[in-house]
């Protein structure tokens, strides 16, 4: 059985078939979460957002018009949802990377480092950087819905998230760098001879 497109699901919405906004909700709220929680870093704040966006389907859904895509419609209110927070109440803590989703399991150590150490340099870069990166590679956003969303020419978003991945890698390099390092003092402690300069039997 095919399931019906984004789309047909939310003129169905708009047409009175409110049920219809379930199927939706089961589509969007992991995807809507994660945006939330990786931009945020606060879990509490972006289970609210989610709930928020579709409140907001449901109000506004009239607006919605006949051949729009649905995916770049709904994280502009997304979007508009986490801008009308921050504005009735600022920011009052730094963001913290423990504070996000746990990553999925893998099968190597080396890998969960990895995802681990991409998090903590996601949350390095400036917020338009960080939110660009999750729209395009994150989202899986095209990068026209991008330009949509953002209101801004075609190759004004290629340069950005050109920018904002070098950004990215750099942070990355530098934290991984960081973590090379620790462990290589963690491990030369640990060899440290006892007293007396030689090893006891």
């Amino acid at each position: 059985m095919t399931l019906p497109p984004d789309e047909d699901l939310m003129l169905q919405v708009r047409d009175g078939a409110g049920e219809t906004l379930g199927v939706l909700f089961d589509r969007y709220q992991t995807p809507l979460f994660n945006f939330y929680a990786k931009l945020t870093g606060d879990r509490t704040l972006s289970e609210d957002l989610v709930q928020e966006v579709f409140l907001r389907i449901l109000k506004y859904r009239q607006s919605y018009r006949p051949g729009t895509p649905f995916r770049a419609w709904v994280y502009q209110i997304a979007r508009n949802a986490r801008i009308d927070h921050f504005r009735k109440f600022p920011p009052q803590t730094a963001l913290e990377p423990e504070m996000l989703p746990p990553v999925l399991p893998t099968d190597s150590a080396q890998e969960q480092q990895e995802v681990e150490l991409l998090q903590r340099a996601l949350q390095q870069l400036p917020e338009q950087k960080r939110e660009i990166l999750l729209l395009c590679r994150f989202q899986e956003l095209k990068y026209e819905e991008i330009a949509a969303l953002l209101g801004c020419e075609l190759n004004t978003v290629r340069t950005r998230i050109h920018r904002a991945l070098q950004d990215l890698r750099k942070a990355f390099h530098q934290l991984a760098r960081g973590t090379m390092l620790k462990k290589t003092e963690a491990a030369a402690v640990e060899n440290i001879p006892p007293r007396g300069g030689r090893h006891e039997v």
